[in-house]
């Protein structure tokens, strides 16, 4: 009797490609399921985008087999999408047809130009055209290309040039999935986008997007998104099912049963590496099995690769600053009679950590120069405090020079480097960053976009400073570099002040937050994001893009009242329900988490994700519950 379970829309099989080094894939295995949206990490490098460009069919494994479902259609959205686009919003959106591309784009020219000046269309030629649309069956890609246009908020006949970076990526993001894809691909979609932004793509990705594959380093917009994490770590791909915190338990525990196995396996490499060297005797026939074995042990440690390392951020301050940084009293500036901060007042203390966040093009960058004191205010007055040494991390990466290698832009013409006190080659510094001698004398032209803050990020820590400012910090970061900067900013005894748009490094970092709110009005908020999304005033939440479920209102506190004897049975049996919903949970990733479920039982995965998905969701809500009871009573006992 044949199954009837469906097969896999891809399935790559012993997939092996290098260019040039140690092999960015290492004999893989890969399925994706309908229904899966797989998240894809991994250290800048290591090939991710790589991975998405052979899922494409843009390149060609070295070995191995890659399996597509018949028919199957697939849309990459890159990592960098052109700034420099030309034509109508339409005309980019249907640039994705292939060879009915250019047919669509002057259909819609004429329809455009026809609404514009009706006595003059060329209704011969548009007939024509429709008429072609028609006959190749292509009519129903011009209603799709409309329909994604509309379904995205988008206006199909603006200028795609003069549109900002988010809604560009928008516009291709549009393109892609205008070919109705059973697979989309995206690489770091949220580069460069703005919290609304981000926000909406997420929303609509749920919403409207069944099969995915990403790369990102928004570790909220993978939770939101995800149902399955891949690691892609030395070559080899691994799977782990549940959230980002359930990967990082599991990775650690991993990594510490692997450690172990190659202490076991050094420590027997040397026990047999003395044995050898006893003599003669060890290599006689009835030895020649134990010295195959060595050589095996020898090949084994010899094919090991060991984990890339961590990359090492060490600051230095200088002379500690006044207890006050920066005052500002009533400081306004504004563009063209258009205001961009209004009346902002606030004081910046020593060793404060202070978000900047608001939709691009709101003003962040220019708040950053009048605190800074690079731009003189309008109105109002801003004074520095004592002994202020400023680190600046610009956006836009200009302090690095193209025509450098990444040892000059750290160290110029020199071979040497000063931190935290001391002198160290800068060769071995910027290994510090995970760069390579041979990057570290290769132009910078080489380099990633994540390599390059990454540098950017070594040459400002050879500044002793007492103010560090980073603008935009976070984009290109793979996530374990963002972890290990947001521990060193905790740690800084400066003053730090950051514009960004991830909200959880502006959770894990700051302690309060300069938000644009529209208008020039700029308000302070104790705390992080989550917290401003709590105390953000209300007529600004009720126009933001905010929806309900990412800002849910606490329940109106009534006067005190006691619980209802359903009411208390209910507060005594829930967190016996808890515990028993967390223990199913446990029990589902323990299933998830074995290797061979992955090649076997493609129905079952799908299944076991959706119910791990409503139990979330059951455990939310049963906690949600018990917590409201729980208040409830605890009121009515006082």
């Amino acid at each position: 009797m044949k199954s009837t379970r469906p097969s896999p829309l891809v399935m790559l099989n012993r997939i092996t490609l290098a260019f040039g080094g140690p092999p960015l894939l290492a004999d893989v295995d890969l399925q994706v399921e309908r229904g899966e949206r797989i998240c894809l990490i991994g250290r800048n490098g290591t090939g991710k985008s790589t991975l998405l460009r052979l899922v494409h069919g843009e390149l060609r494994p070295d070995g191995g087999t890659i399996t597509r479902a018949s028919g199957l259609r697939t849309a990459l959205l890159p990592q960098e999408v052109p700034l420099d686009m030309e034509g109508s919003v339409y005309d980019v959106v249907a640039s994705g047809q292939g060879l009915y591309a250019s047919l669509l784009q002057e259909y819609h020219h004429i329809l455009l130009a026809s609404r514009r000046h009706p006595k003059e269309t060329d209704s011969a030629r548009l007939e024509q055209v429709r008429r072609t649309l028609e006959a190749g069956d292509a009519w129903e890609r011009h209603q799709q290309v409309q329909e994604v246009i509309s379904r995205m908020d988008l206006d199909e006949a603006a200028d795609s040039g003069t549109l900002s970076a988010g809604l560009k990526r928008r516009v291709y993001l549009a393109r892609a999935l205008a070919n109705e894809p059973d697979i989309l691909l995206l690489d770091e979609p949220t580069n460069h986008l703005d919290l609304d932004a981000i926000l909406w793509m997420e929303q609509f990705l749920l919403r409207s997007v069944r099969t995915m594959l990403f790369v990102t380093h928004d570790r909220v917009f993978l939770d939101r998104l995800a149902t399955r994490i891949v690691e892609l770590d030395r070559g080899m791909l691994t799977s782990f099912p549940g959230r980002y915190e359930d990967y990082l338990a599991r990775k650690q525990a991993l990594l510490e049963v692997e450690a172990r196995r190659n202490a076991a396996v050094d420590k027997q490499l040397k026990r047999e590496e003395e044995w050898l060297r006893q003599g003669i005797k060890a290599r006689r026939t009835r030895n020649e099995g134990r010295v195959r074995a060595l050589m095996e042990l020898r090949a084994e440690v010899a094919r090991r690769r060991s984990l890339s390392g961590s990359v090492h951020l060490a600051e230095h301050e200088l002379e500690r600053s006044g207890k006050r940084v920066i005052e500002v009293r009533g400081v306004s500036f504004g563009y063209g009679g258009a205001p961009v901060v209004r009346d902002v007042s606030t004081t910046i203390l020593r060793g404060d950590k202070v978000g900047i966040i608001g939709p691009n093009g709101c003003g962040k960058t220019t708040l950053l120069r009048i605190l800074l004191g690079d731009l003189e205010p309008e109105a109002g007055r801003v004074k520095h405090g004592e002994n202020l040494e400023v680190a600046y991390f610009d956006q836009l990466r200009a302090q690095l020079d193209p025509d450098k290698t990444v040892q000059q832009n750290v160290a110029g013409d020199g071979d040497k480097v000063i931190v935290g006190g001391k002198v160290r080659h800068v060769i071995g510094y910027l290994q510090d960053f995970l760069f390579t001698p041979e990057q570290a004398r290769a132009p910078i032209t080489r380099l990633s976009g994540g390599e390059r803050n990454r540098l950017l990020l070594a040459k400002l820590f050879t500044r002793p400073a007492n103010l560090l400012v980073l603008d935009e910090p976070t984009n290109d970061l793979d996530i374990e570099t963002l972890e290990l900067l947001e521990a060193m900013l905790v740690e800084f005894p400066g003053t730090v002040l950051i514009v960004s748009h991830d909200r959880a490094f502006l959770n894990h970092v700051v302690t309060s937050v300069l938000a644009f709110e529209g208008g020039g009005r700029v308000t302070e908020v104790v705390g992080g994001y989550d917290d401003w999304l709590r105390q953000r005033p209300k007529d600004a939440a009720a126009s933001g893009p905010e929806k309900a479920k990412h800002a849910k209102p606490r329940p109106r506190k009534e006067a005190p009242r006691k619980l209802t004897f359903k009411e208390q049975r209910e507060l005594e049996l829930l967190p016996d329900r808890i515990e028993g919903l967390e223990a199913e949970k446990r029990d589902l990733f323990a299933a998830m988490a074995e290797p061979e479920l992955y090649r076997s039982a493609g129905a079952d995965v799908t299944r076991l994700q959706s119910r791990l998905h409503a139990l979330e969701e059951e455990i939310d809500a049963a906690m949600a519950r018990w917590e409201e009871l729980e208040e409830v009573n605890l009121q009515s006992a006082k």
